[in-house]
């Protein structure tokens, strides 16, 4: 079969709306495993989850060719994944691509995770629920002992409602996706995980703004990724690179390396370029380079803290454009989301630690922010792991004339004083600061604290 082209169809598809085709997709990708091309043709198919283990296959989406998912939290059975930067059993993921190499995901056509029943189903539980209900959640428990002691990023394990991402590259290699629009995500959308080599260009990734944890295209462990004119509007951080969590991710070791983001335009997410929080076995050689991060929270992030382990070095960010953002640029070692443990927080310089985080030579240059709302810049490192080799230049940031909201809200950290003034905020950091203007402030331009910060 691997020298015929295919659609659907071919396979008892039927693109209505209503007939659901998850044995469909499963006969589809068994049937074409060792290469081929399958065409989805004009249509809505409902399904529930799929999984593409294959070769040298092309899965081509006809212009309004549309996978939904159904919104039924029972047939997302356990899977063996990450999660939130732990590994552990979760709902299997609404579309993976498991073990594959050569797979080329491409099309004018929508990846849909019917997101509503999933983001209402969150809110209520993080509001209500103490421990696991459901039974799914119940499973989820008994295979996951010890997830009561895991910390989080603040998606929910506690009730182990550990909902699905839509897409989810794992163990994978040589995997490329163009041209799709992938929308309401129950969880992460766009979640590369231990592969290599992947290429995401000209995505629409899309969630709206008040779907808890939706985060656009999460790398995660994984080497050599171009991320490339994408456009994200998601409500959650927008392309966030991670590498586990704590002693988990710590023992895993899975770095994540040689990342180029080029081209893309993020807006309406809590971050725009955003590196972390889940850190632990490192993030290195990043290239974030002519991209748009508007009405973004922030814009340039990069957030860790006690226990998430790792050392984030070799960063590059240049001729990002900010507008209409909290804060434009945040580097914190005191991001406070999913913490078990106030100590975290501590003011006082602690022993070091393998899950004790770092963060060196780090280059941002030609960056611009207009009208941000809360400050111009917040950048705290830890009095045992100061931030070091961080260059800022030829870079302008300007705080709008009003409308403004108050200072903390440029980063969600935990543990600090609060700031007086809406400039640079520097803390625990070694920094070379060349031509860089702070606009729309009145002095101090920059408020230093602590007693590791030096400048050139």
């Amino acid at each position: 079969m691997m020298n015929k082209e295919y659609t659907l169809a071919d396979f008892g598809g039927k693109g209505d709306g209503t007939f659901d085709n998850s044995e469909v997709f499963k006969r589809a990708f068994e049937a074409l495993h060792n290469g081929g091309h399958l065409c989805i043709e004009k249509g809505n198919y409902l399904s529930g989850p799929i999984q593409i283990t294959a070769t040298n296959l092309v899965v081509e989406f006809e212009k309004g060719a549309t996978i939904t998912f159904i919104a039924d939290e029972n047939l997302y059975k356990p899977f063996y994944s990450r999660w939130e930067g732990v590994n552990c059993y979760c709902m299997h993921p609404c579309l993976l691509i498991n073990e594959s190499d050569g797979l080329i995901l491409h099309g004018e056509g929508v990846i849909d995770g019917n997101g509503s029943w999933w983001w209402l189903a969150a809110q209520q539980k993080r509001n209500t629920q103490v421990g696991p209900v459901s039974t799914i959640e119940t499973k989820l428990a008994k295979l996951n002992p010890g997830y009561e002691r895991q910390s989080g990023g603040g998606g929910g394990r506690e009730s182990q409602f550990l909902r699905p991402p839509l897409l989810q590259i794992k163990e994978s290699n040589n995997v490329e996706i163009e041209g799709l629009t992938i929308q309401n995500s129950p969880f992460w959308t766009v979640h590369p995980l231990y592969s290599t080599n992947i290429i995401l260009r000209d995505l629409s990734v899309i969630n709206p703004q008040d779907a808890p944890n939706t985060d656009g295209i999460d790398v995660d462990s994984c080497r050599f990724v171009t991320i490339k004119n994408c456009v994200i509007d998601v409500g959650d951080d927008g392309i966030a690179l991670k590498s586990g969590s704590g002693k988990d991710g710590v023992a895993v070791n899975r770095s994540t390396s040689d990342i180029l983001i080029e081209g893309c335009t993020v807006r309406h997410a809590h971050g725009g370029a955003v590196i972390g929080s889940e850190t632990a076995a490192g993030i290195h050689a990043v290239v974030v380079r002519s991209c748009l991060f508007d009405g973004t929270d922030r814009g340039i992030r990069i957030k860790t803290r006690r226990g998430r382990g790792g050392v984030i070095s070799d960063l590059h960010f240049q001729d990002i454009r900010m507008e209409n953002n909290l804060c434009p640029l945040t580097v914190s070692m005191y991001y406070r989301c999913g913490s078990l443990d106030a100590e975290d927080f501590s003011l006082e310089k602690k022993p070091v630690l393998p899950t004790t985080p770092h963060i060196e030579h780090v280059t941002i240059e030609g960056c611009t922010s207009t009208n941000s709302r809360s400050s111009a810049a917040f950048i705290v490192g830890l009095p045992e792991s100061p931030i070091r080799d961080l260059v800022v230049s030829n870079c302008v940031f300007t705080v709008a004339p009003e409308n403004l909201v108050p200072v903390h809200e440029s980063e969600m950290y935990e543990g600090l004083p609060d700031q007086e003034g809406r400039g640079i905020r520097l803390r625990n950091v070694s920094l070379t600061a060349q031509d860089v203007r702070v606009q729309g402030v009145s002095a101090p331009y920059v408020i230093e604290e602590g007693v590791f910060l030096t400048r050139g």
